[in-house]
This record gives C-alpha cells, sequence and structure tokens, in this order.
C-alpha cells in the first residue's frame, strides 16, 4: 500500500550512453547544448539565489522575512524542477520528482490542521529548496568554465571535443543526481507517513461509526423500548388494571434491561475491554479465545506489557482473527502465539481449517494489515487451500509507559 519513491545513486540501466565516438552524433549535440547554456542558467540561478538569500535574511528580523524567504525556496523548487527536465532531456538522467510541499489542508503529527504559520515554517525548513539554492550557488564557476571550454573547442579542439563533451557532462550528471534528487530514504518515510496517516484517519472514522451504530441500533433502541413498557405499565397501575397485567409488563421490561446492559458490555468490550486494562495481553487473548468456537491454545512469553497503543492493537488483531476462524475456516483446532523478539513483537495465529485465506479474500484480512502498517508493523499470511492456514503479525515493541 506504500509508495516508494527512488532516487537514483548510480546510473540504472535506462541512463546508459552510447560510447563516445570522433563524429558529432545527436549525443554529443546535445551534450555541446546543454554545456553551453550551463552559463545563462547558472548565472539566473546566482543571481536569483544571491537576492533571495539576502533579502530573507535582511527582513528576517521582522514579520514579512519569514514569507519572502519562503516564497523564494518555492521559487528555487521551480528552477530545481527546471533543470531536472533539462537534464532529462539533453542528459539522459532520470532523476524523481521530490515530494511536493504541504497543502492547504494538510494536517501535522497529531491530525490537527497545519495552518499559515505551520505551512511557513516547513516551507522554510525545506531540504529540496536548499538543496537547489546550494546548487545554483556552485553552478556558476562551472558554468563559465563549461561554456568557455565547449566554446573554444568548437573552433580549436574539435576532433576531441566529443570526448570533452563527454567528460564534463558527466559532472554535471553526478551534480543533479546528488543534489537535484530526492533523498530515498526520507522521502520513502514521507510517503509512508502520508499513506498511513490516511490509513488510521479512515480506521478511527469507520471505528466511531460502527460504534454509532451499534448504539443506535442496539442499546439506544432496547432502553427506547423500556422506556415504553414502563410508561405503559405506569398507565396501567394509575387505571387500577390487574396487578398481573402490570408484572408481565414489568418483567418484560427487566428483560429487556438485561438485554441492553449485556449489548453495552458487547460494545465496551469492542472499544477496549476491561480484562487488557487490568490483566495484560496474556488474560485478554485468554479471553477472546474462551468465546471462539474452535478450541484454541494461547500460548504468550512475554517479559513485561508493551506500550497500550501496541497492546490494544495485537488484541484486536488477534480478536478479529479468531471470529475468522470461527466463521469461515471450518477448523478443528486453533493456536495463538505472543512473543518478544528484540524491538518486536511478534503474534501468530495458526488453525487447520480448509485454507484459502487471501488480503482480498473480504474477511477484513486487508484492514487488518492497514492498521499494522499504520504502526510500522508486517502482516503475512500463508494459507495454501486445503490448508492449514498461519498468520504472523509482527508489532513495534515500545515500552509501556504508566499514566
Amino acid at each position: 500500500m506504500t509508495a516508494r519513491i527512488t532516487a537514483t545513486s548510480a546510473e540504472p540501466e535506462g541512463d546508459r550512453l552510447p560510447p563516445v565516438r570522433f563524429a558529432l552524433d545527436p549525443h554529443t549535440w546535445k551534450e555541446i547544448t546543454h554545456l553551453l547554456a550551463n552559463l545563462p542558467m547558472a548565472l539566473f540561478g546566482f543571481v536569483y539565489v544571491v537576492t533571495v538569500v539576502s533579502v530573507g535574511s535582511g527582513l528576517a528580523v521582522t514579520v514579512i522575512g519569514l514569507p519572502v524567504l519562503a516564497v523564494g525556496l518555492m521559487g528555487a523548487r521551480l528552477l530545481g524542477r527546471f533543470e531536472r527536465a533539462r537534464a532529462r532531456a539533453l542528459l539522459g538522467v532520470r532523476v524523481d520528482e521530490p515530494s511536493p510541499l504541504p497543502r492547504s489542508d494538510s494536517r501535522g503529527a497529531h491530525g490537527q490542521k497545519l495552518g499559515f504559520l505551520g505551512r511557513l515554517m516547513l516551507t522554510v525548513k525545506d531540504p529540496v529548496g536548499w538543496r537547489t539554492i546550494l546548487y545554483d550557488l556552485i553552478r556558476l564557476p562551472w558554468g563559465v568554465f563549461t561554456f568557455t571550454v565547449v566554446l573554444v573547442s568548437l573552433f580549436v579542439l574539435w576532433p576531441v571535443l566529443p570526448f570533452l563533451a563527454r567528460g564534463l557532462s558527466n559532472v554535471d550528471r553526478v551534480m543533479v543526481r546528488g543534489l537535484l534528487s530526492p533523498s530515498d530514504e526520507l522521502e520513502r518515510r514521507i510517503a509512508e507517513l502520508e499513506s498511513d496517516r490516511g490509513v488510521v484517519v479512515d480506521t478511527a472514522a469507520a471505528d466511531l461509526r460502527r460504534i454509532e451504530r451499534d448504539l443506535h441500533d442496539g442499546a439506544q433502541a432496547r432502553l427506547v423500548n423500556l422506556a415504553m413498557g414502563l410508561g405503559l405499565a405506569k398507565e396501567k397501575l394509575l387505571e387500577g388494571q390487574a396487578d398481573d397485567v402490570v408484572a408481565a409488563m414489568v418483567e418484560e421490561a427487566h428483560g429487556e434491561v438485561k438485554l441492553a446492559l449485556q449489548e453495552l458490555r458487547d460494545l465496551a468490550r469492542g472499544i477496549h475491554p476491561a480484562v487488557l486494562t487490568d490483566r495484560g495481553l496474556d488474560a485478554a487473548l485468554s479471553s477472546v479465545a474462551s468465546r471462539c468456537t474452535v478450541p484454541v491454545k494461547v500460548t504468550a512469553d512475554l517479559p513485561a506489557r508493551p506500550a497500550a497503543a501496541i497492546e490494544g492493537i495485537a488484541y484486536f488483531t488477534v480478536s478479529e482473527l479468531l471470529q475468522n476462524i470461527s466463521k469461515h475456516s471450518g477448523a478443528r483446532s486453533a493456536s495463538v502465539e505472543v512473543w518478544r523478539t528484540d524491538d518486536r513483537l511478534l503474534i501468530q495465529v495458526w488453525d487447520d481449517g480448509r485454507g484459502g485465506a487471501r488480503l482480498d479474500g473480504g474477511t477484513g484480512m486487508a484492514g487488518l494489515a492497514d492498521r499494522l502498517d499504520a504502526v510500522d508493523g508486517l502482516f503475512v499470511i500463508d494459507s495454501p487451500e486445503g490448508g492449514p492456514t498461519t498468520v504472523t503479525a509482527e508489532l513495534p515493541w515500545r515500552e509501556r509507559t504508566e499514566a
């Protein structure tokens, strides 16, 4: 589910150039054009960068200093995009575009909207813009050098010009890849976090809708019936009706109360079971295993309790998998194992059912995988047709902090 952005650190297969020849072939002319264009582009970029940095730094003590610098960095991004396009067209360098700046509706780490000041600070700290500024600063002397060498070589050293153009353009390729390409690890993590944040928000919204639906269709409806029944019983009592009629109505209302309480308990257990808070993951998994229609053996080897969020995700992952075993597997036995390895919490759920479980099978597996991926976890299914099925979940171990 996670998108990856790859920076080209070594020359890929598609970027390999034809060997250099004494004749000026189309590739050589493209390299010559790029080297001659270095001077005007470097001059423009240098003037722009010096102006932006000096004006922004000089006005930093005023309220317009940071906005001016932010606008300048956004303009530097545009210069970097043009340079990447020029390198792709003339040098054959394939460099991915970096992640865009945050939009006006972007949210911060805690889900709140960034606002003007938050977006401003992210723009000022934009590493892509600053690397483009560094690129434009160091390009001016290089642009003067390449323009002079190539222009003179066109008239004096034209027999060896293809070799000079290849060597000089290779330096340009290195600079473009080194300063204008996105940071592989950083951009990958940004893309993953943006995707995971969307998954977390969607999951939370779906959980809220489920709780609202369960309350509306279950306990709330029973409490309404209870109120109506007690109202009728009160009217019958005031009208002097027979005691047995009133007693029957009160008995019916009592039954509604018990059912409503049971539904509220089930709803509370679905939100966060009390046994998980009080006694930890081992007792909570044993409790949920006892409600499974298949005999389940639970083994938990944990030296301590993990963080509450990780503990909750582990519990609901096992709970969902055991529900799938009860409904879909046709198994005769199952097992749940939980243990810690280094800084990871591992969960393995096994059953001897019919197998065939898949992420796209419509049994909620894809939702579990998304939830684990949102916290840097892993979710692996091994379920051949005919069984058995083994589901392995891996979560990061985070130490528990008591409030």
